[in-house]
């Protein structure tokens, strides 16, 4: 079965059906749905700057808000919710589930924004939660070694250089050596997210939109500290995406 081009995102430039192959090939939905939650959070927020700049009534505002909270509570609640409906990513899916929901004016949603500074915001949205959840992680190894050392404070032990016995260590030594590799490691995750909160929605395609959203308000709606300061920068790089790798690395290397 083909799909038709104006299922897709960009086949619109396009006058016969897509070959399957590459349909499936291309369609990013089967990874990017953990995105679900962070690109609805941040379409709500989306939508506030749209009524903020005269595009949406309060009306269409508050209809196009409960629909996407209800989407969102279906999402969370059955896993199922997503097989349902074909779709190419996780933004067309919701918006495909929006305009089923209240038609034509669901399509609004996307004024002002596109693609490029969706996924951009979407991904900072839940690599931001991802840190959060390591550190706190790392937190809590952090407390266990120290609550071991503290237990064991004349415990001797052998310490080792090449693989063989060298000098003797307190335990308590050996333990807080970790507590100090973790310590550096959950820093490196503290600056991380310091660059990874930097909202990049407001930047559209690459050069901006001209429609009058306080991108300010959106990022403190979101939880951001700051702006992107140039819209092209903010869409094209993913170098905090590398360095929460780096981070993560050095995590398990410590482990």
């Amino acid at each position: 079965m083909s799909e038709q081009p104006g299922n897709n995102l960009w086949g619109g430039r396009f006058t016969d059906d897509t070959d399957r192959g590459f349909f499936e090939f291309n369609r990013s939905f089967g990874f990017d749905r953990r995105l679900f939650e962070a690109d609805v959070r941040a379409s709500i927020a989306h939508c506030h700057g749209l009524l903020g700049a005269g595009v949406l009534s309060a009306a269409e505002s508050d209809q196009i808000k409960s629909a996407l909270k209800i989407i969102l509570g279906r999402g969370l609640d059955d896993p199922g919710y997503f097989d349902e409906m074909p779709a190419e990513d996780v933004h067309s899916f919701v918006e495909a589930r929006l305009v089923e929901m209240i038609g034509d004016e669901g399509r609004k949603l996307h004024t002002g924004r596109s693609r490029n500074d969706q996924v951009a915001t979407d991904l900072r949205l839940w690599l931001r939660d991802e840190i959060d959840r390591v550190a706190l992680a790392v937190r809590r190894a952090l407390e266990a070694l120290l609550g071991l050392a503290t237990a064991h404070p004349r415990a001797i032990i052998p310490g080792y250089t090449h693989l063989q016995r060298a000098q003797p260590l307190l335990f308590a030594h050996w333990c807080l050596a970790y507590f100090e590799m973790l310590a550096r490691d959950r820093e490196r995750l503290g600056e991380v997210r310091r660059r990874v909160n930097v909202l990049p929605l407001g930047s559209a395609a690459l050069a901006g939109t001209s429609h009058p959203i306080d991108r300010e308000a959106v990022a403190r709606a979101l939880g951001f500290d700051a702006v992107s300061r140039n819209s092209l920068d903010a869409v094209s790089d993913r170098d905090f995406c590398i360095e929460f790798a780096s981070a993560t690395s050095h995590i398990m290397m410590h482990l």
